[in-house]
């Protein structure tokens, strides 16, 4: 086999290539991008508005009540004990301390659980709070050092 080096044909002859190069289109355009992404922000017009000053809630919430779980028929409302027989009057008298207008529905219990109580234990007093229309109770967890 004889090669051919002034030819255009033979076996390590090169095609022409007659694909677009991309690359320089594909920079010119993320410039492009780039310009249009700072020029833009610039190019907002901001109005400036006087609001008036915000305000809170004008009523205050009523603090929650804290039930403390110890055992079975060891049950504490902040730091006065009381028993599972006499637990919702207790409730009430506390929340009525903290504030007498609020609805039944509306008052907020937080109940605590010692570690070693039974599960049963805790749920009792869960339960003879929800049957007696206190819904917004709410769990307390501590971390364990």
């Amino acid at each position: 086999m004889a090669m051919k080096l002034g030819g255009k044909s033979g076996r390590y002859s090169i095609a022409q290539n007659s694909d677009i190069n991309v690359t320089p289109f594909v920079d010119v355009m993320l410039v492009l991008l780039i310009i249009f992404m700072v020029s833009i922000p610039a190019a907002t017009v901001s109005i400036k508005l006087d609001m008036p000053p915000a305000e809170g809630p004008t009523s205050k919430r009523p603090d929650p009540v804290f039930i403390s779980v110890m055992g079975p028929d060891d049950i504490y409302i902040g730091a006065q004990k009381t028993s599972m027989a006499s637990l919702i009057s207790d409730v009430a008298a506390a929340l009525r301390v903290s504030d007498p207008n609020t609805p039944l529905s509306e008052q907020r219990v937080l109940v605590r659980g010692d570690k070693d109580i039974s599960y049963a234990d805790f749920i009792a007093v869960i339960n003879q709070l929800q049957q007696n229309g206190y819904v917004k109770i709410g769990l307390i967890n501590e971390d364990i050092v």
